[in-house]
């Protein structure tokens, strides 16, 4: 599983933005759809609220992809 670093700007960031944002969707819409699906891992949990706030230490899991988030 490739892995990539996020460094997160504030407090937080909404899981739709982070696929978005990461290039794992190619737009909020279809970061949204993915979350719908069951496509996308927050922590090793299937998270399905689409603009869950993902904080500094989570890790976000999506399509083959690990998304390691920490502080700028």
């Amino acid at each position: 599983m490739n892995t990539i670093l996020f460094s997160l700007r504030g407090d937080f960031v909404a899981l739709c933005d982070l696929l978005k944002l990461t290039g794992i969707a190619t737009s909020g819409g279809e970061g949204k759809a993915l979350v719908a699906m069951g496509a996308v891992k927050v922590d090793g949990q299937v998270e399905s609220r689409k603009t869950a706030k993902i904080r500094t230490g989570q890790v976000v899991e999506c399509q083959g992809l690990r998304v390691e988030v920490a502080s700028d």
